[in-house]
């Protein structure tokens, strides 16, 4: 039809071209920008449009810069809580027991108080890649129980389990995110299976770390047992999980071998392990990945508690209130991964960083 309407003459080719316009001016009004705002977004569609013709190259949208760390307070040197917790059930028994409540509880409060959650690896690792002004916190559970971890016939987290109530917590606040490290045993997860439920994990974002094959106290076991557990363990979630990395221990009692750095790195039966952090079970807040005084052999953990009660000032809410009025120099991003920002009066000291890396303010 084109080529007829070319041979009728310029007349036909004016209304060809008259059509065209009024088609395009009619669905430009259509989609016109009603503000200020709206002009700017099509202009930058319009940039784009270009981009893509020949003669432009396109550009990837550039990332927001980060505010200035003294816009948001940010101290990367300062106290980080990385919180342990066992069981999560209706009746607790012992000390290390929360009630579903209770724990969604604690959760809020960390959601309301701009903490957001990391794994136990990108803590001691130093990859904690958080917005300005927030807070990273590392929810940890030890001893892979049903409580943390249980699934449905759907294949899905049940409700009152640890991660079912973490999940909905993180949907009804969206900035905390559902990241957490789970130290397992061998036999994990026993209702709904060692290797359904690690996989599950593994392929949900969580971290599974090593809590030894059987729970040993690995300073009665010498450092050749010690070696041996820790290497099983590996060993035994590998199996199951054969992408996962395994970086991070958590010493069954808090017990450490001798030597301490048996538990950072070594070898039996022919399993080699390395880990980025080894955790205690207690009793205060853990310094900066960032922070001279970091140890990734001694890591300390809190022990979710109420502020009253058996041991309470070792417990979370003390800590979460001491971080919070300040008692405790509490840990604010900066914003940016590939810096370390931090007041210059701050009292933490500044381990080994790569050059240009630190920013005091």
């Amino acid at each position: 039809m084109r080529r007829r309407l070319l041979r009728n003459g310029t007349t036909a080719v004016s209304l060809l071209v008259l059509a065209a316009v009024t088609v395009s001016c009619e669905e430009a009004g259509k989609d016109a920008p009603q503000d200020g705002a709206g002009a700017a977004k099509s202009a930058d569609e319009l940039q784009g449009s270009r981009s893509a013709t020949p003669g432009h190259q396109s550009r990837s949208p550039q990332p927001a810069k980060p505010p200035a760390p003294e816009k948001v307070g940010a101290n990367e040197l300062a106290a980080v809580p990385v919180l342990m917790y066992h069981q999560i059930v209706e009746k607790p028994s012992s000390v290390y027991d929360r009630t579903p409540e209770a724990f969604r509880a604690e959760l809020e409060r960390l959601a309301r108080e701009k903490y957001v959650p990391v794994t136990a690896g990108d803590y001691a690792a130093g990859t904690m890649d958080i917005p300005a002004g927030t807070h990273p916190v590392v929810l940890t559970f030890d001893d892979s129980t049903d409580s943390q971890l249980r699934l449905g016939a759907d294949g899905e987290p049940v409700d009152d389990c640890a991660v079912g109530i973490l999940r909905e917590v993180a949907r009804e606040h969206p900035d905390f995110k559902a990241r957490a490290t789970f130290f397992v045993n061998g036999g994990a997860f026993s209702a709904t299976g060692h290797k359904t439920a690690l996989a599950w994990l593994h392929e949900n974002g969580f971290e599974i770390g090593n809590h030894t094959r059987d729970h040993a106290d690995l300073a009665g076991s010498g450092a050749d047992g010690a070696r041996r557990q820790i290497a099983e363990g590996q060993e035994s979630i590998l199996r199951d999980v054969p992408g996962a990395e395994v970086a991070s221990l958590a010493l069954p009692f808090g017990i450490q071998p001798a030597p301490a750095s048996v538990a950072l790195s070594g070898s039996a039966g022919g399993t080699a392990y390395e880990n980025r952090g080894v955790y205690l079970v207690g009793a205060g807040p853990a310094p900066s990945p960032y922070a001279a005084s970091f140890d990734p052999a001694g890591i300390p953990r809190i022990r979710s508690a109420p502020l009253k009660g058996q041991d309470a000032q070792y417990g979370s809410a003390h800590w979460l209130d001491q971080l919070a009025d300040g008692a405790v120099a509490r840990y604010t991003s900066d914003g940016d991964p590939d810096r370390v920002s931090y007041p210059k009066d701050t009292s933490a000291k500044p381990g080994k960083q790569p050059g240009g890396k630190l920013r005091p303010y």
